[in-house]
């Protein structure tokens, strides 16, 4: 298997053919089909859906019952099979057909040859502009569960499920048009039968907003099901008697929109779009309710017949990922987007400390200050707090508290963000009492010798939050804490102090990403009111993320732990999806392609697993409450995530030492 091929990963290439049609023309129709099966296989693509009655054209009214047009769809559907022997790609396409004296609107399962199912239309709509109970049967009547095909015999009925051996979490079951605009859709019961993409072929004539309501349906369809779901459209060349056609395409998964055709356009068209198969699959384990789901409507699901075929998809070749992956998961990056999901975020922390202060009764508050960008984003947070609350900002006592190693920039930030924001200040020397400190363990250092050990740095950490919490209790306050989430999942914190214990932490569940992009929309929406040096938010913005905890060298944090950027990347499709490390870097490889190596990816990926999953778990076992604001989950144990603190990291590690590094 190649490790740059999309289906190594778990992804399947889903398209959707809106051909240009003739009224009853079969052997015309048939021929624009298989240009655009021969363009799907490709173009790599698994599976293509064609429209609703496309053989013949949706709007033949009563020349349905001609003998002839019948006759003429079977030799075109012919055609179509003929064109699919040699090619892997599976094909549905829509078509009329005569079952026991019956005719019924259907969706054909093709595949290298051999009709694979028959899946009749549940609901023909008998309303408005639509007429179809004058020509076509329920599949809720079909008393046949096999019809004789073209040679074949073949399994025919609404329950069908086509599930490839070879692409163990690709099975797809069809429904047509109507059938998803009902309250319980066919594809409903499919999905909890097993199918992950769910198949619509459908006409669907242009009305004025009709597109807009598509959106929607497809989109709440495939997040309800959680699976992928495919909507195709007739276009180009139906009749206009009294209907318009828009062509309008659709590929939704789990919710989000993946790739849409182009409405009216002239002529054919093809859209594709790579399916996660597995989200899809760690979707329905994670939610309890979708197997709960299962057992609700056993009955239904029970009649479905799942129908094995191998898809015969080439691994061994490369095939990029035709995906949008990005860069920053946390942070979208269409900036209305991105200006709504901060000040979502930026709200629910504030709400959760006003709700904290208000439930404890205590209306002031305690924080550390050091002019880097977790404490300014906390000091946002609690002055919108006690706005909210009608109470000064004077009620925050924020310290800096200068070490060894504390530069003269961030000390200065420290003193003018306290200012712009209006809060009390103080600053605190904690050099004479870490001396002290060092002292008493018997440090060299107290020796005069230059020894700046991990000992050395955490009596500085460790000062400072005793500090805090004293000062807490002596104001009677409530000591906020700043630690971020990406801190927590490095464990790039030290146990017990500041950035790890508090008395309520609003950051624990915002990555550092984020946070850089919350302080800046702060800066840019004036969040801060009367604030008088909103520059100070961009200074910090500016400043290199460092500990400052050894005097004479920059101690950057990204040198030692990797680029947070990567890192975030990281976390979020570990923790949301709980993926390989292999595909982790695989998606991180299509998101970083020109800058970052793929050996730069491991690398970063290797401090990644070897501290998340091994030796940082005893900190966020005993982490203060915080609010979790994203889907993107949070390290809370008593949210999402709950694991022993003594795991081991091997199995991580192991499937990162198989990727290679060069794929070629």
């Amino acid at each position: 298997m190649h490790f740059d091929n999309l289906y190594t990963h778990d992804f399947a290439r889903i398209a959707v053919g809106v051909p240009q049609c003739r009224v009853a023309d079969p052997a015309y129709n048939a021929e624009q089909t298989v240009a655009l099966l021969n363009e799907a296989a490709a173009r790599g693509a698994a599976l293509v859906a064609f429209p609703e009655l496309g053989l013949s054209s949706y709007t033949c009214d009563d020349l349905f019952h001609q003998r002839a047009l019948l006759d003429a769809c079977e030799q075109a559907l012919g055609v179509v099979l003929k064109a699919s022997e040699s090619i892997p790609t599976v094909a549905i396409v829509g078509m009329p057909l005569r079952v026991d004296q019956r005719l019924f609107n259907v969706a054909v399962v093709l595949h290298r040859g051999r009709i694979l199912g028959v899946v009749p239309k549940t609901y023909p709509p008998n309303y408005g502009e639509f007429y179809e109970l004058r020509q076509f049967n329920s599949g809720l009547d079909a008393q046949s569960t096999e019809v004789s095909l073209l040679g074949q015999t073949v399994p025919f009925g609404a329950q069908l499920l086509f599930a490839a051996s070879d692409l163990p979490r690709l099975s797809f079951a069809a429904e047509i048009c109507e059938d998803v605009w009902t309250p319980i859709p066919p594809s409903s019961f499919a999905a909890l039968a097993g199918a992950s993409v769910l198949v619509n072929l459908s006409a669907s004539n242009a009305l004025v907003g009709k597109a807009g309501y598509r959106h929607q349906l497809v989109s709440q369809q495939s997040a309800r099901c959680l699976a992928a779901y495919v909507y195709s459209s007739a276009g180009e060349g139906e009749s206009s008697t009294d209907l318009a056609w828009d062509g309008h395409a659709l590929i939704c998964e789990n919710g989000e929109l993946l790739a849409e055709s182009q409405r009216f356009k002239s002529g054919a068209q093809l859209i594709c779009a790579d399916v996660d198969l597995e989200r899809l699959a760690r979707e329905r384990m994670r939610q309890t309710s979708f197997g709960m789901s299962v057992r609700v409507h056993a009955a239904e699901v029970g009649r479905y017949r799942r129908l094995g075929f191998e898809l015969g998809i080439r691994r061994d070749k490369p095939l990029a990922l035709d995906r949008r992956v990005e860069r920053f998961p946390y942070v979208p990056s269409d900036r209305a987007r991105r200006d709504e999901r901060c000040h979502e975020v930026y709200n629910i922390q504030v709400q959760a400390l006003v709700q904290r202060l208000r439930s404890s009764g205590i209306d002031r508050l305690v924080i550390g200050i050091s002019g880097g960008l977790d404490s300014t984003h906390a000091l946002l947070v609690a002055a919108q707090a006690m706005d909210r609350l009608c109470l000064p900002r004077s009620h925050i006592l924020g310290v800096t508290m200068p070490g060894f190693a504390t530069s003269e920039r961030t000390r200065a930030q420290a003193l003018r963000l306290m200012a712009a924001v209006g809060c009390e200040a103080l600053e605190i020397d904690i050099r004479p009492s870490c001396e002290l400190m060092l002292k008493d363990l018997g440090h060299p250092y107290a020796k005069g010798e230059k020894v700046y050990d991990v000992t050395f740095e955490n009596v500085q950490a460790g000062e400072r939050t005793n500090h805090l919490f004293r000062l807490a209790n002596h104001r009677g306050a409530l000591v906020l804490g700043t630690g971020d989430l990406s801190e927590l999942a490095l464990g790039w914190c030290t146990y017990g102090v500041g950035d790890h214990m508090s008395h309520y932490n609003v950051n624990a569940s915002v990555p550092k990403t984020l946070i850089q992009y919350l302080v800046r929309w702060v800066a840019e929406t004036g969040q801060l009111g009367g604030a008088t040096d909103p520059q100070v938010l961009i200074d910090v913005l500016e400043t290199e993320i460092s500990p400052e905890l050894v005097p004479g060298s920059m101690q950057s944090t990204q040198a030692t732990i990797g680029p947070y950027a990567l890192q975030d990347f990281n976390l979020y499709y570990t923790l949301r999806f709980g993926y390989s490390p292999g595909k982790i870097a695989f998606l991180q490889r299509q998101a970083w392609a020109g800058e970052h190596s793929l050996a730069e990816i491991k690398r970063v990926l290797r401090i990644f697993v070897s501290r998340f999953f091994k030796g940082s778990q005893f900190k966020r076992s005993c982490v203060p409450n915080a609010p979790k604001v994203g889907t993107g989950g949070s390290l809370s144990p008593r949210g999402d995530w709950r694991t022993p603190s003594d795991a081991e990291s091997a199995v991580w590690l192991a499937d990162l030492d198989r990727v290679p590094d060069d794929p070629c």
